[in-house]
């Protein structure tokens, strides 16, 4: 059974995606053991006790800096002894220390095709807004291993949405969202939990069979 820890710091839409999966059998052999968020009033928080999920809140504005904050962070991670931690939205960055704890273990949803716009400043609503700005015709989202980089770990699965006339960035995030990030992360999650994905030189790769 894969244990997994699931942070986010807003409404919890790819959380709920992963409970609606465990729930229907499409993600099995896994268990959400707990939710943390670094945001008291989020959406993400009550799903989780809705769905009977314990939920936490460790909030940087209760610490006197941010190293203080990291710890926190940790040490509630830890006393779940995950086997894996998703970043379901979670606009923090990841401490190296739990980088490190955590290697290959913690996986991250990202709401475009990286490389393309992705990296230090580009979360949320902002992707999509670039993207409009830009003017590109395809868009997407990637699931991907965390390392010490922002948005630079090995790459799990990708999957492209269509930039549609007439988009906005609420519009443009709503479609990634349902043709792209709702499905990779729960199957991410699902292969990782049935053993038919490996980290090996900085790549992911597919066990056969």
């Amino acid at each position: 059974m894969l244990n997994i820890v699931v942070l986010v710091s807003g409404g919890g839409t790819n959380l709920q995606a992963i409970i609606d999966a465990i729930a229907a059998g499409t993600v099995t052999n896994t268990r959400i053991a707990a939710v943390i968020s670094n945001n008291k009033a989020v959406k993400s928080l009550e799903r989780a006790r809705n769905a009977g999920i314990p939920a936490i809140c460790v909030s940087p504005k209760d610490f006197e800096d941010r190293e203080a904050f990291h710890q926190a962070l940790l040490t509630a991670v830890d006393q779940y002894e995950p086997d894996l931690v998703v970043l379901a939205g979670f606009l923090v960055k990841i401490p190296e220390e739990m980088v490190h704890r955590y290697s290959n273990r913690i996986v991250n949803i990202h709401p475009s095709l990286i490389p393309s716009f992705c990296g230090v400043g580009y979360y949320g609503l902002r992707v999509h807004e670039k993207v409009l700005e830009r003017g590109v015709k395809v868009t997407g989202a990637t699931v991907h291993f965390v390392n010490e980089g922002m948005d630079e770990g090995p790459i799990i699965a990708q999957k492209a949405v269509v930039v549609e006339d007439g988009d906005t960035p609420e519009i443009l995030q709503r479609r990634v969202m349902e043709q792209a990030e709702w499905l990779l992360l729960p199957a991410a999650i699902d292969d990782i939990a049935n053993g038919r994905l490996r980290v090996a030189d900085g790549k992911v790769f597919r066990k056969e069979g």
